[in-house]
Order: C-alpha cells, then sequence, then structure tokens
C-alpha cells in the first residue's frame, strides 16, 4: 500500500481544508510515527517540484512554494477585465443562489473543482468568506459581496431571477445533449 499516494490524493481533494493529522490517523489507521515518518517521506518528495507539504496547526495542506509567489500573482491578475467566462459566471450564480456554501459543495454542483474559480472570483470582490460550516474540517463558507450587487445592478440578494429546475433538467445527459449529433 503506497501512503504516500494515498495522502497525496487525500490531501488534493479537500483542498484549501486541508486535514488534521487525527483525520490522516484515522483514515490511514497509522499511529504518530507512521504518520510523521509519512510526512517526512511525502515533503522530501516535493524537493523540486512546484507544491509543498504544510503542517499548519494542527492540518496537513499542500500549498504552493513561496519562492512561485509573483508567478502566481501573474496568473490571477491576468484577466483584469470586468468580464467573467462562462465557466466563472457558473460558479458564481452557484454560490450566489445557495450562499453560504463550501467550494466541495460548488464542486460537486459544477462536476468539477471550483479552487481557482473560487480563487479568482474573490480576487475580483465578487465572493468573501463569511464563515465556517460546522461539518468535519470546518470549510470555508462563500457568499456574495456588495461589490457583487453592485456588478450585476441588484438592491439585495432577493433580487436575483427565480430559476425552477425541473425533473427533466436533473436527468438530462448533458454529454450526449450537448455533443451527440443530431440524427
Amino acid at each position: 500500500m503506497n501512503y504516500n499516494s494515498i495522502l497525496e490524493s487525500l490531501l488534493f481533494v479537500v483542498g484549501d481544508e486541508g486535514l488534521s493529522l487525527d483525520e490522516i490517523k484515522k483514515i490511514l489507521e497509522v499511529d504518530d510515527s507512521n504518520l510523521k515518518e509519512l510526512i517526512t517521506n511525502l515533503k522530501d518528495s516535493y524537493d523540486n517540484r512546484g507544491i509543498e507539504l504544510a503542517v499548519l496547526g494542527n492540518r496537513l495542506k499542500l500549498v504552493t512554494k513561496k519562492e512561485n509567489k509573483s508567478y502566481i500573482q501573474k496568473l490571477v491578475t491576468l484577466d483584469e477585465s470586468d468580464t467573467l467566462t462562462e465557466s466563472a459566471l457558473e460558479t458564481l450564480a452557484i454560490i450566489a443562489y445557495n450562499q453560504p456554501i463550501t467550494r466541495v459543495m460548488v464542486d460537486e454542483i459544477r462536476g468539477v473543482s471550483s479552487a481557482y474559480l473560487i480563487r479568482k472570483l474573490v480576487y475580483k470582490n465578487l465572493i468573501c468568506e463569511v464563515g465556517r460550516s460546522e461539518s468535519a474540517g470546518r470549510p470555508v463558507l462563500y457568499g456574495t459581496t456588495s461589490w457583487f450587487l453592485d456588478y450585476f445592478g441588484l438592491e439585495s440578494i432577493d433580487e436575483l431571477p427565480n430559476i425552477e429546475i425541473t425533473k427533466d433538467d436533473t436527468e438530462k445527459d448533458l454529454y450526449n445533449s450537448k455533443y451527440h449529433e443530431d440524427e
């Protein structure tokens, strides 16, 4: 069993929230000394990579290396225009209609990771952290900002259009409906 691979997968899935050392011990069924050795081995494996393993308090996270900060900032600020991509709008709509909501919940609705888009939306001041969930790991809850209301010309979140989802919408095979040729 490759514990380094398993731990890396777990940390990738939980994203910014990280995992507590107790959660890792419970999931991997290891003791303190085995966990310490596992952390050391995984840290060492990231020596020449763009990410590193960080122990912050009692939590373990995958983070980007500090020496790459200026390049990451360029990426985040690359598109400083006021236009939002379709995927950013989709993420923003999910947050607006379901707030407060965690990143993992957004990912489940979208079916893909939204971590980058959420960071972009926070950077653009359209969403912000509004608290922490009471669920395991206490993930960050996101909601819209007053700038979001200004951007879309709304006085309050209550002015968002009502969206009715029918049973047909939830059962539609999106791949075949979008990418399948009509016969």
